[in-house]
């Protein structure tokens, strides 16, 4: 059975052969341990001597199925006391070489002697339980840990110090605070006077809701940031979709030839340009076809162009408008979207960037690009960085979320707060406030983890890696 207090250990890097693997150790039992199998160079070696914040160089030795200690690599030993640590349980952080072997013998040994394995997170979890950082932190742990650009990991480290917790919490302490004066206004009115207290009220509402507003606004942009931006590239069949995706990522990833319909499922990349994830999905060429196969691919295209949040349009110059590019042109007519008018080196070009422009809003980018000799990827980028984000964010001053959780939980919250605000004007009694008033703190409160369900606190940490 697993208990929350047990000394835990993990392997807290990736178990494969490199210059150093470290293990950590969490919990009651961690000095005990370390000093059963840690042998210090030039030092006499005793227990009660370990110092927090000390590194120690020396041998783990086993001697636990022998009289004899056996060496079984050198090291460094990091020692960090309760509570000035990660957990703020005793944690030893060993550092060995990084082989397999050495880290699962080593891991192995600190088992033998009073650890068990930890679950994944389980880190942490204690770290959470123990009250170091709240829910949103923790959360933020993970999400740091999987960024993939600059900005979503500066939007973690941002939320990792607390920014996102320090809003939430100066709105509950404000919260707390009306409910605290309406309650003694109610037990003692001979002392509490509650005279333009519903007008007072209404405009902290006011100021709550837009601070509330603000944070759900920032979703949409902090999940583009966290998650990549879903692009869809589309086109008719030989349009070059293939190629430029080949050109973006600047190698020969998708299959490209002069038959028109090759691409006949869709193909996911990732690429990062200027701290901008894109999340791509080649698709197949959109057109009528009797082809069985080419037709399930056609269908899996207008699938991706549905759930994409922006759109790559390639446009092949060198033809005329078909009645295809019409019906591409329907299909995306309220999507965000880049239009790019493809082999443009060759000579004979038919469509002119003004003639484009007419089946387009005036906003829509046109980028004349060749896929086949990289040109005009530098324009394309500079027009995406004009479209996401206004070009640029700074993560630095600018609280943005990125989990549906917080966003569902911060929703509730302002609907409470504007039945708050409804009730005043309706002219309700001020106990009817505190009901709503409540509803806003513990929605808030839920975003830090105070009153969550066991539940969703392991659900969330099981997502993460084990060791951490």
């Amino acid at each position: 059975m697993i208990h929350e207090y047990d000394t835990i250990a993990s392997i807290a890097t990736p178990v494969s052969n490199a210059g150093i693997g470290i293990i950590r150790i969490s919990g009651s039992d961690s000095m005990n341990i370390i000093g059963n199998i840690f042998r210090p160079h030039n030092k006499k070696w005793r227990e009660r001597d370990l110092e927090s914040y000390r590194i120690y160089y020396g041998n783990i030795v086993d001697h636990k199925d022998s009289p004899e200690e056996k060496i079984i690599d050198e090291c460094i030993v990091l020692i960090m006391k309760a509570p000035h640590s990660y957990t703020r349980e005793d944690v030893v952080e060993i550092d060995c070489h990084g082989g397999v072997v050495i880290l699962k013998r080593i891991l192995d040994l600190v088992i033998r002697c009073g650890a068990r394995i930890a679950e994944p997170g389980e880190f942490t979890k204690r770290a959470f339980l123990n009250g170091r950082i709240d829910l949103s932190q923790a959360e933020a742990v993970m999400d740091l840990i999987e960024s993939k650009n600059d900005l979503a990991r500066q939007n973690s480290l941002s939320q990792l110090k607390g920014n996102l917790s320090e809003i939430i919490d100066s709105i509950r302490q404000d919260v707390i605070y009306q409910v605290a004066r309406i309650e003694s206004a109610l037990d003692d009115p001979e002392h509490y006077d509650l005279t333009g207290f519903g007008e007072d009220l209404s405009e902290r509402c006011g100021e709550w809701a837009e601070e509330l507003k603000k944070l759900i606004s920032s979703y949409a942009n902090g999940r583009l940031i966290s998650e990549g931006i879903r692009t869809c590239i589309v086109g008719k069949p030989n349009a070059g979709k293939s190629s430029f995706l080949n050109a973006l990522l600047g190698e020969e990833r998708a299959i490209v030839t002069e038959i028109a319909g090759t691409t006949r499922d869709t193909l996911e990349e990732y690429i990062t340009i200027d701290g901008i994830t894109l999340h791509i999905v080649d698709t197949a060429g959109i057109r009528d076809t009797e082809d069985k196969v080419e037709s399930i691919g056609v269908e899996r295209a207008l699938h991706e162009l549905k759930r994409a949040d922006l759109i790559l349009y390639l446009m092949d110059r060198s033809g005329d408008i078909s009645q295809e590019d019409l019906s591409i042109m329907e299909e995306i007519r309220d999507k965000k979207k880049i239009v790019l008018l493809n082999k443009s080196d060759l000579d004979r070009k038919i469509l002119s960037i003004e003639e484009i422009r007419q089946y387009f809003d005036d906003d829509v980018p046109v980028v004349p690009v060749s896929a086949k000799y990289r040109e005009g990827i530098d324009l394309f980028h500079e027009e995406l960085k004009k479209m996401m984000f206004h070009g640029t964010m700074d993560m630095k001053d600018e609280v943005v979320i990125n989990s549906e959780r917080h966003r569902n939980l911060l929703e509730k919250s302002l609907e409470s707060v504007y039945n708050v605000d409804r009730s005043i004007h309706q002219g309700m009694p001020e106990d009817f406030y505190t009901i709503d008033l409540m509803d806003a703190y513990e929605n808030l409160g839920k975003i830090l983890g105070e009153a969550v369900e066991d539940d969703l606190v392991n659900e969330i940490f099981a997502r993460f890696c084990t060791g951490k």
